[in-house]
C-alpha cells in the first residue's frame, strides 16, 4: 500500500469530569492520545466525546495488552485486522460505539487505514467509515519506540489530588465529595503546617475556603514552596459547589495549548468569547449567588462549534451581580467572571 509517512507519537489527554449543571456527573478519564503529523488524532474526528484504550484507570494488565495489541504483538480483538482506536469514556462498551482501525505491518513500516464508526463485531465501511482520515504510514522505529516507552513506566496520570483549606468543612465536605466522584482525590485541612513535604508533592492543586485569610493563605503556599512545590491555587471564587469543581478542573489541565479543543474564555456584559481548536460540542453554563445566598444556574448554550473565535450572546437575568461563566468540552474546561 502507498502512502506518504506521518509521523507517530503519544501524549497525555483528559476527558473533563464534572459535575453538571443538571446535578449528574460525568466520568473523569487521562488517557492517552496520539499523535499523527504533531495533532491529536482525536481532534480530526470532529465531535467525538472518547478516549483510547491507553487510559491511565486501567488495571496495568490490560494496559500493557492494550499497548502489544497496537504493536501487533497479539491478535486483533475485532474481525477484519480491525482494533479499537477510541471508545465510550463512561462505559468502554462497542455498543455504545467506537472508532476502529485496521492496523498492519508493511515491511518494518506500521499502516493505520479504513477508520471506522463501529458498534457491532463487522464495521461498514460504506455507511460509517471516516472517509478523509488515513491511511498513515508510520515508520516502524519511531512507532515501537513510543508505544513501548508506556511498557517503562510512560503510563499516563498526574497528581490528581487537591487540598482543600478552610474552615467552612460543610462546604468542603460537599466540595470533596463532588470532586471525588470524578476522580479527584480530596483532602480538607485548616491549614499546611506541619504536614511532610512528601504529602504536600502529593498535591495537585490547592482550593482555598472564602473564610481563608490572606495571612493563612500565604502560609500555605510558602509551605508548598518549602517542600519545592509549585501549585495552582483556586482562590477567591463563589462558595458553589459544581463551579468550585470546574475551576479545580481547570487548574489540573497542565496539557499543552495546542493539545486543547478550547483555548479561550472570556465574558464581559451580555456576550462571551471563545476559541476552539477543531470542531467539537461546547456547554456554556453561568453560576451566581443570589440575595438571599441561594445559587443559580443557566445554561445558555450547549452546540457543536467550528474551529476559530466564537461570539455568545448571555442573558441578562443570568448573569447580574457577580457571575461565572463555565465552558466545557470532552477534553477541557474554563472558568471566567463575567465583567461588567
Amino acid at each position: 500500500m502507498s502512502a506518504e509517512y506521518a509521523t507517530f507519537g503519544l501524549a497525555p489527554a483528559t476527558r473533563a469530569g464534572g459535575l453538571l449543571a443538571n446535578g449528574d456527573y460525568q466520568v473523569h478519564r487521562d488517557f492517552v492520545d496520539f499523535v499523527v503529523d504533531g495533532r491529536p488524532l482525536l481532534f480530526r474526528l470532529s465531535d467525538l466525546d472518547a478516549v483510547s484504550p491507553l487510559a491511565s484507570d486501567v488495571p496495568p494488565s490490560l494496559f500493557t495488552a492494550q499497548v502489544r495489541s497496537l504493536l501487533l504483538e497479539t491478535g486483533a480483538p475485532l474481525p477484519a485486522d480491525r482494533y479499537i482506536v477510541y471508545g465510550c469514556p463512561e462505559c468502554e462498551d462497542l455498543a455504545c460505539g467506537a472508532v476502529t482501525a485496521v492496523i498492519e505491518r508493511d515491511g518494518e513500516d506500521f499502516i493505520w487505514r479504513d477508520f471506522a464508526w463501529q458498534t457491532d463485531v463487522h464495521a461498514d465501511l460504506e455507511f460509517n467509515g471516516y472517509h478523509g482520515i488515513g491511511p498513515f504510514r508510520f515508520r516502524g522505529t519511531e512507532y515501537r519506540t513510543a508505544l513501548a516507552s508506556l511498557l517503562d513506566g510512560g503510563s499516563p496520570g498526574a497528581r490528581r489530588r487537591v487540598l482543600l483549606i478552610g474552615a467552612r468543612v460543610a462546604l468542603l465536605a460537599r466540595l470533596a465529595a463532588a470532586l471525588r466522584t470524578i476522580g479527584i482525590g480530596a483532602d480538607i485541612a485548616q491549614n499546611a503546617e506541619g504536614v511532610p513535604a512528601d504529602e504536600l508533592r502529593a498535591y495537585g492543586a490547592v482550593v482555598f475556603g472564602g473564610s481563608v485569610g490572606a495571612g493563612e493563605r500565604d502560609a500555605v503556599r510558602r509551605a508548598f514552596a518549602d517542600a519545592g512545590v509549585d501549585v495552582p491555587c483556586v482562590d477567591g471564587f463563589a462558595p458553589i459547589v459544581p463551579l468550585l469543581v470546574a475551576r479545580t478542573e481547570q487548574v489540573l489541565d497542565r496539557s499543552p495549548r495546542e493539545q486543547r479543543r478550547l483555548t479561550d474564555l472570556t465574558a464581559a456584559g451580555d456576550r462571551a468569547e471563545l476559541e476552539v481548536t477543531s470542531p467539537c460540542r461546547v456547554r456554556l453554563t453561568t453560576y451566581r449567588v443570589g440575595r438571599l445566598s441561594r445559587t443559580h444556574t443557566q445554561d445558555l448554550f450547549d452546540g457543536v462549534l467550528e474551529p476559530g473565535r466564537h461570539r455568545v450572546l448571555l442573558d441578562a437575568k443570568a448573569v447580574k451581580g457577580d457571575s461565572y461563566l463555565v465552558a466545557r468540552t470532552a477534553g477541557t474546561v474554563l472558568v471566567a467572571a463575567v465583567g461588567r
